[in-house]
């Protein structure tokens, strides 16, 4: 099977310099590498031909047999990473703490233990009041951004 360590090594290898940040790796135990990247401005074609033309260039096909995707992670997944947080700070997301209550608001305020949201909640009646939600990452089950047709 494919390290999935030396696969992460050589993507670091080849985005180091960049604004392309690595989201996640996989390796299947039929040896099926999915890489995950993006950047904040959101990741190419282009850009994801590239990394895994750098990976296929490192990787012996005679030595080990693989399949290989390389995309952005969508608008479906949660979030992995914490560039992930800052790519989408002042869009609105969807929290899920850790004992399955969600909330959604603006991003907001991202550092490398939490977050805050700008959230709506109704006050006395039909009323609506911008209520400031902190969070610590170890309290978060999940984070999307949540989809607004305009």
């Amino acid at each position: 099977m494919i390290d999935k360590n030396r696969i992460e090594g050589i993507i670091k290898e080849h985005i180091s310099g960049t604004d392309i940040f690595l989201v996640s790796v996989k390796v299947s135990s039929a040896n099926r590498i999915t890489v995950l990247a993006d950047k904040k401005n959101g990741i190419t074609i282009d850009e994801c031909v590239a990394i895994h033309r750098h990976i296929e260039n490192n990787l012996d096909r005679d030595e080990e047999d693989y399949e290989m995707q390389v995309s952005s992670p969508g608008l479906d997944l949660p979030f992995l990473v914490l560039e992930q947080y800052f790519k989408n700070e002042g869009k609105k997301v969807e929290v899920t703490d850790n004992d399955g209550t969600k909330f959604s608001g603006i991003l907001k305020n991202i550092t490398s233990g939490g977050f805050e949201l700008d959230s709506e909640v109704k006050v006395k009646g039909k009323q609506k009041e911008i209520k400031e939600l902190s969070f610590n990452f170890d309290q978060v089950k999940s984070t999307r951004i949540v989809l607004t047709i305009k």
